[in-house]
C-alpha cells in the first residue's frame, strides 16, 4: 500500500495546525513515506521558514551530504522533520509547550512511516522525544531502544558547522549508522 497519500495528508494537516497556531511559516518535513531513515531536528530556521523545507540551510547541505556519502541514500529517500514544526522567534531554542504541541504530529509521522532507524540531531530531539535528560555527547552514535523504536542520537548538522571535533564525530556517527542500516 503506497502511504504517500496519507503523509501528504498528515503533512497539510500540520501546516494548517501552525498556521492556525503561529501565524508563521509551516515547515512539516518531507521524503518519503516509506523511509527507512526518519531525521528528527531541533526547529525550523531562516531558510527552512522561507522555503517550508526541512534542513536546506548550510546545516542541511552538511546533513544531505552524509546522507549521499555515507548512507549511499538520495535525500529523496529518508524522511526530514524537526520537533518543532515552524521557526522560534529570533531563532530561539522551542519551548516546553511548542515541543508538547508537536510531539503529537512527529508520533504520528513516525507511525505512519515506521523507519527501521530514527536519527536524533541534538540535545533538543534527542530530549524532546526520549523524554530523557541525556547529553548528546554522552550517547552520541549508539542505539537507544525504547518502545519498539530505535532511534540513533548524534550531533545536530550545525554543531558540525561550529566545531571540527562535532563534524569529526557527526561523520564517524554516520559511518556507524551506516552499519547499522545494513543489519
Amino acid at each position: 500500500m503506497d502511504k504517500q497519500p496519507q503523509l501528504r495528508a498528515l503533512e497539510k494537516e500540520i501546516s494548517d495546525f501552525v498556521v492556525r497556531r503561529t501565524s508563521k511559516a509551516p515547515v512539516p518535513g518531507e521524503g518519503s513515506a516509506s523511509a527507512p531513515v526518519f531525521f528528527v531536528g531541533e526547529a525550523a530556521g531562516a531558510n527552512e521558514e522561507r522555503t517550508g523545507r526541512p534542513f536546506v540551510g548550510r546545516a542541511g547541505k552538511l546533513l544531505t551530504g552524509l546522507i549521499e556519502n555515507q548512507l549511499h541514500m538520495r535525500r529523496e529517500q529518508v524522511y526530514i522533520t524537526s520537533v518543532v514544526k515552524w521557526r522560534p522567534p529570533d531563532n530561539r531554542k522551542p519551548l516546553k509547550d511548542e515541543i508538547e504541541a508537536c510531539m503529537p504530529f512527529l508520533n504520528r509521522q513516525l507511525d505512519l512511516i515506521q523507519p527501521k532507524l530514527i536519527v536524533l540531531l541534538g540535545n533538543t530531539a534527542l530530549n524532546s522525544v526520549l523524554d530523557h535528560d541525556m547529553k548528546i555527547g554522552a550517547v552520541h552514535g549508539r542505539i537507544i531502544e525504547k518502545e519498539g523504536r530505535r532511534y540513533f542520537p548524534t550531533y545536530h548538522p550545525a554543531a558540525g558547522l561550529r566545531a571540527t571535533r562535532w563534524k569529526k564525530a557527526l561523520e564517524q556517527d554516520f559511518v556507524q549508522l551506516a552499519l547499522e542500516l545494513e543489519k
